[in-house]
């Protein structure tokens, strides 16, 4: 038996592994701490937004009487960081050439060179386009038979977003407002339209709620039929945003043999209103009572527009687009949301429901860093670095005795005392196995990646087919996950020792044992291995007869199974 994060010797003729990595105890780590250089102390870098996140989470950290962990190891980090921004784990050169610096400001040059450096463009832009494809449109949206979604549509206008650094703001508005073609290579072709292509059926209900929940931090789904019952959202508001979405129309084009959808037209077009007034063109909804009452389009703020259905007097979805992307629900929204992608938690829980009825943790952080956000024009990669360069965001995932309390797990409102333990999501082990197999090396076009990506994660996700579009996944340590981690073809491909494959090139490259060894350990786990860990490889090799390519390929497939690797700590 050896210490919680080794590797544990089971036996057998050819001696398997498993390995055990972080055991999990609530928030934190009960494994001993590896050995590596700590990170420097908590520092600004220079940045007046970075020392405002310090200040007010060490404020709370104060009022609670909580002690913060130490700050996390240079390899901690550097994994972590490339997890969060790239959406993989660094590869074994990026990661030596990150901890045998010795420059002081090394963490805001990695993390300015990540953000910004054209050699990271890419994949900055895959990240963020596999984040935000989930989030306006689910995992299996556009995958559906006869959908009115081109998922590759919309992440083309993603990345093209992401990658020419667009303002935030620009492309809330434009989601918002999009008109024209779903599909790539369509005459007036609109990537941005496929957020509310397929969310207009029962008089936009859905655009309704989804618009609100995703962009303002709103949930008002359950006020389309009753007031809710614990926020200040009423019944009368939903109607009212609502009646904004009312003069738009999704037209499909089909095939003429077979009458599938082989395309959509996103428009506005006069609405002459429920009661057939376009020049008072109001909508109706019913009150639990049987009532009817009357709706126009009032912003939730109060900021009302022209009653009129006709365009050419009030685009009504063109000005909720500029109401939404200017609203200062939409810079709380986006930092919020921004701080649960880095720090595991957001200030809010769920994070897409801010409002008095769930306030938030730290309150005052999130009013100042969205109005610093609107005063660098909405550029979500500077929300990133001053989050990313945060003292909160540089502990270790270790709990100590002075901060056992901070656990969410258990129903404590996160204090950020440590970085709290969370499993990668299934596109970051995908993107992770390939990089630390070199597989990357070998991809295709960005189309033939995002293909083979997505036929792998459709073995996770479960779509409901309900209205507010919800979906489950089973990759969660759920037994399809860890079947698809013990034997599905991925892993196997990473532990085939086929020559001139990753395994082979390593068992017969020129390093020592020692230093095969080391290689993947630090490829997968950004670390060396432990002595126990190598006296296990050691061992492993004398069980293997000699053959070091079997050996390293046992000792490959344990580190590719441990809780280590598929965690981001």
């Amino acid at each position: 038996m050896f210490d919680g994060r080794g590797l544990r010797f089971i036996g057998r003729a050819v001696a398997a592994l498993l390995v055990a990595g972080f055991v999990l105890s609530g928030a934190g780590a009960s494994a001993a701490s590896p050995k590596g250089k700590k990170l420097a102390p908590a520092d600004d870098f220079g940045y007046p937004q970075v020392r405002l996140i310090n200040e007010r989470i060490r404020l709370a950290w104060k009022d609670y009487g909580i002690k913060p962990s130490k700050p996390a190891t240079d390899g901690e980090w550097c994994r972590r960081v490339h997890l969060d921004i790239l959406g993989r784990i660094p590869s074994q050169k990026e990661l030596l050439a990150y901890v045998g610096s010795t420059e002081s400001d090394k963490r805001a040059k990695l993390v300015a060179d990540l953000l910004f450096s054209e050699k990271y463009t890419e994949e900055y832009a895959r990240n963020m386009t596999t984040i935000w494809t989930n989030v306006l449109i689910g995992r299996s949206g556009g995958t559906e038979r006869n959908s009115l979604t081109s998922r590759p549509g919309l992440q083309k206008y993603l990345r093209d977003s992401f990658a020419r650094e667009k303002p935030y703001d620009r492309m809330v508005e434009e989601l918002i407002s999009a008109t024209g073609s779903n599909t790539p290579g369509a005459p007036n072709f609109n990537g941005a339209v496929n957020f509310l292509t397929m969310k207009l059926e029962d008089n936009g209900a859905q655009a309704t709620a989804k618009t609100a929940q995703v962009f303002m931090g709103l949930q008002v789904q359950c006020t389309q039929c009753h007031n809710h019952p614990f926020n200040e959202w009423k019944q009368r508001k939903f109607w009212e945003m609502n009646a904004f979405f009312r003069q738009t129309a999704a037209l499909r084009s089909f095939n003429p043999g077979t009458r599938d959808i082989t395309g959509v037209q996103l428009i506005d077009q006069d609405f002459a209103g429920e009661g057939g007034n376009p020049e008072e063109a109001e909508v109706y909804y019913e009150l639990r009572n049987g009532l009817l009452k009357v709706a126009y389009p009032v912003f939730v703020d109060g900021s009302s527009i022209s009653r009129s259905g006709f365009l050419e007097d009030a685009n009504r979805r063109g000005e909720l687009a500029k109401m939404v992307a200017g609203s200062e629900y939409t810079q709380k929204a986006i930092v919020n949301r921004t701080w649960a992608h880095f720090m595991g938690y957001g200030f809010t829980k769920p994070i897409d429901d801010m409002g008095p009825h769930n306030p938030a943790t730290h309150p005052v952080l999130v009013e100042e860093l969205g109005k610093e956000l609107r005063k660098h024009s909405y550029n979500l990669k500077e929300l990133m670095r001053w989050i990313v360069l945060s003292e909160a965001y540089s502990l270790s995932s270790r709990t100590t005795s002075g901060n056992t309390a901070d656990d969410p797990l258990l129903g404590e409102t996160p204090k950020f005392s440590h970085f709290y333990l969370r499993q990668m999501r299934a596109e970051e082990l995908y993107e992770s196995l390939l990089v630390a197999t070199q597989a990357q090396n070998a991809s295709g076009s960005y189309e033939q990646q995002e293909d083979t990506k997505r036929e792998w994660l459709r073995q996770f996700v479960i779509a409901f087919g309900n209205d507010e579009g919800i979906e489950a996944t089973t990759f969660n340590g759920t037994i399809p996950q860890a079947l698809m981690m013990f034997n599905g073809g991925l892993v196997k491909r990473a532990v085939s020792t086929d020559k001139g494959g990753f395994l082979w090139n390593i068992a017969h490259g020129d390093l020592s044992n020692t230093k095969k060894i080391n290689f993947l350990f630090e490829s997968a786990l950004a670390r060396k291995p432990t002595k126990n860990e190598v006296g296990i490889a050691n061992k492993l090799l004398v069980a293997r007869k000699g053959d070091a390519t079997a050996a390293l390929q046992d000792l490959w497939w344990a580190v590719l199974n441990s809780n280590e690797f598929i965690i981001n700590h």
